[in-house]
């Protein structure tokens, strides 16, 4: 029986009304790809016929078969998508076009972009309708089954780092377990070949010793159960080379240290005789502390239902023991497709009920660029899991190592943007704190707060850290806006000229900005001089501008507050568009001139930091900036001391104290040098001011246990 007969035959097996269809994909098909041949040398339409009987298998519909049969035809062969509509319909069409890479001609320069951009539509695909994606994975397993076809060693390598990387993981995230185990081991035998045979080679020798270990204690585990009065179906197997060298790497251990290299799967038919079954194994085997886990009241996010445990098994092994249901066990195996009806329609089966879906579709709407979205698809979908529940009882999964800004956003964006702190069973922890399996986290929130830069270093999911540099995207380029508009209005009053919208306008066209915006930002960020707007508005008075040495800006002893044309900066974020120098920590009420950095902003000294010396050569950079006096609400700054204290008992806390009582607050403390008589200490001080930091100051000078205070300048 040829291959296309063997296929139809399977799909009439379950779904005789899908035979006219398969038949018609298939002729389609092999119209189109014709005598084409694999890089293996084999015929091209094996391939598709090969990824349609993985399908069949799964009892999926005609739809999903023919779409199998047609998902090369639009990429490989001169094939459309018209045509495709013409002949199959408008749904067969659009999961044909899932599955379809970008053109190479609207593809981007390199490969990792091309990887997230073809990413991006899969995802995009997917979420409408979830057969894309099943098309997809048997498309991945069948050309991972023949790699060895490809010729050139760093194409196979890619392809497997890409599998490990991206299609197992999906295939984990809607159940597919044995899809997912096949992948992951194939890409295994190509990334690590050599690790993979030390490992086959270790169990064929631990065969060899033990005889038939596992048919043993499968006997052992079925009697025990049936003397119990439990009728179960028990079934053994040793684990696969990559799910042993995980645990290998993980654990840093070697392979006659792993204790569990068998699992065994107890198939009952009631979920009270999973827990019957249970109660049978633990009373005839050691239970091994912390190995249990209860997934059928706490189901995974892809929905994986069953219990775990590792026992001290007959003959004294160490064995993983998985109870569940005959129900549980098919959905564990085909995990989506488990619960597939091949006469459902496409909304039914529309993939948005699921949150990961949904999270992986906000981090592609949030992503800056490709790279940025590879890399926190990767984040999302590889990690193992905690489970922590809301106050109001609603079970969040999340990858280990979590945080409660993590689990903000997990629960919803606004609800991460706006969280200031969390309680974890009742108890207020700092955000950084990870979460652990069982928490009941309470995310406390304020309508005044933003996402924080800082919350990048300890969040673990992609979603948070998509959402966070989003919002300091949107706040850097809000922020550039606002102080190149402030730096070109200031260069054009001094050029004579009036800062008007058309001037700007103008200016913006001259310069090849797509808006006045865009112009502004790119002033603001330092890639475009502030000057060069002055040389479109007015040329001329750009040149009686340049002439002469432009002498660098230096403030007059008294004046601290700026000339007329300074530009304020309070107001700013610091850290965004303006960055306060660390070298001399300027605060409110010093003397300040502004830095200019291609691509930073401005970072602003005190005018007397030893820092400028290493910018007197570079005048055009000097920007005249002073503190808003008008702004509003107070800020808190950081200012850094050096001081010399009595190496006496209570010395330490009367610094504390002093600056304490003063309304500061130690934000750093380092000790530089010590000695019997006096010890040396760097503090910073967070104050609102100069006046602030000049008060605690004198109060720090009055005190008999402080030698010497003074400001570091640099």
């Amino acid at each position: 029986m040829n291959l296309q007969q063997n296929l139809v035959e399977r799909v009439r097996a379950y779904d005789p009304s899908a035979e006219p269809l398969v038949r018609r994909a298939y002729a389609f098909s092999l119209k189109y790809h014709g005598s084409q041949i694999r890089d293996s040398g084999d015929p091209y339409l094996l391939h598709p016929i090969e990824v349609a009987g993985i399908l069949a298998n799964m009892h999926l519909d005609g739809a999903t078969i023919a779409t199998a049969l047609l998902h090369d035809t639009v990429e490989d062969t001169l094939a459309t998508l018209d045509e495709v509509e013409r002949s199959f319909g408008p749904e067969i069409a659009r999961l044909v076009d899932g599955v379809t890479k970008l053109s190479q001609l609207e593809m981007p320069s390199t490969t990792k972009s091309r990887q997230a951009e073809n990413l991006r539509k899969l995802f995009l695909a997917m979420s409408h309708d979830i057969r894309v994606l099943l098309v997809k994975l048997a498309d991945r397993l069948h050309n991972m089954q023949t790699l060895a076809g490809i010729q050139a060693p760093e194409r196979r390598r890619r392809v497997a780092q890409e599998t490990m990387d991206i299609y197992a993981p999906l295939a984990e995230r809607i159940g597919m377990a044995d899809i997912k185990d096949q992948l992951e081991d194939l890409a295994f035998a190509e990334l690590n070949h050599d690790a993979r045979e030390s490992v086959l080679t270790r169990l064929r020798y631990l065969r060899l010793r033990s005889g038939d270990l596992v048919g043993r204690i499968t006997s052992q585990l079925r009697h025990t159960l049936s003397q119990a009065g439990i009728e179960a179906e028990v079934l053994g197997r040793e684990k696969r080379p990559w799910s042993i060298w995980q645990k290998m790497e993980r654990n840093s251990i070697s392979f006659e240290q792993l204790s569990d290299i068998v699992a065994f799967r107890i198939v009952v038919e009631t979920t009270t005789q999973c827990y019957a079954a249970l109660g049978v194994v633990h009373s005839a085997f050691q239970m091994v502390p912390g190995r249990f886990k209860d997934y059928v009241s706490t189901p995974k996010r892809n929905g994986y239902r069953s219990i775990h445990t590792t026992v001290i098994g007959p003959e004294k092994h160490r064995i993983e023991v998985q109870i569940r249901t005959r129900e549980m066990h098919r959905e564990a195996e085909l995990g989506v497709c488990a619960h597939w009806q091949y006469k459902q329609s496409a909304e039914q089966s529309d993939a948005a009920h699921y949150r990961w879906v949904r999270e992986l579709l906000e981090i592609l709407d949030a992503a800056a660029n490709p790279e940025e979205f590879l890399e926190n698809t990767k984040l999302e979908m590889y990690r193992d899991q905690v489970f922590c529940f809301s106050p109001a009882g609603e079970l969040i999964a999340l990858p280990r190592g979590a945080t409660p800004v993590d689990f903000a956003y997990a629960v919803h964006t606004e609800i991460g943007d706006s969280c200031v702190g969390a309680k974890i069973n009742s108890r207020i922890v700092p955000l950084r704190t990870q979460l652990r399996n069982g928490d009941q986290v309470e995310i406390i929130r304020s309508n005044a707060q933003t996402p924080s830069p800082a919350w990048e270093s300890f969040i673990v999911t992609g979603k948070a850290r998509s959402a966070i540099r989003r919002y300091k995207a949107k706040q850097e380029r809000t922020e550039y806006a606002a102080l190149g508009k402030r730096m070109a209005q200031r260069v054009l009053e001094e050029g004579g000229q009036t800062a008007t919208d058309q001037a700007f306008d103008a200016a913006a066209k001259t310069l090849r900005q797509k808006t006045t915006e865009d112009l502004f930002v790119a002033v603001g960020d330092g890639s475009l001089a502030a000057s060069a707007v002055l040389e479109a508005v007015a040329p001329e008075a750009a040149l009686a501008s340049k002439e002469g040495p432009k002498p660098v800006p230096v403030r007059r002893k008294d004046d601290a507050k700026g000339g007329d044309h300074a530009i304020p900066i309070r107001g700013l974020i610091p850290g965004v568009a303006v960055h306060l120098a660390t070298c001399c920590h300027p605060l409110p009420g010093d003397r300040i001139v502004g830095i200019l950095s291609a691509g930073k902003g401005v970072t602003v000294h005190t005018i007397d930091c030893e820092t400028l010396e290493g910018f007197a050569e570079s005048p055009e950079r000097w920007l005249d900036v002073q503190w808003d006096a008008a702004a509003a609400a107070p800020e808190v700054h950081t200012a850094r001391l050096h001081t010399v204290l009595a190496n006496t008992p209570g010395s330490l806390g009367t610094l504390a104290t002093v600056i304490a009582r003063n309304n500061g607050n130690i934000s750093n403390l380092k000790i530089t040098d010590r000695n019997p008589d006096f010890f040396e200490m760097r503090v910073d001080v967070e104050v609102r001011d100069l006046k602030h930091l000049t008060n605690i100051v004198a109060a720090l000078r009055v005190d008999p246990a402080i030698a010497s205070v003074e400001r570091v300048r640099g």
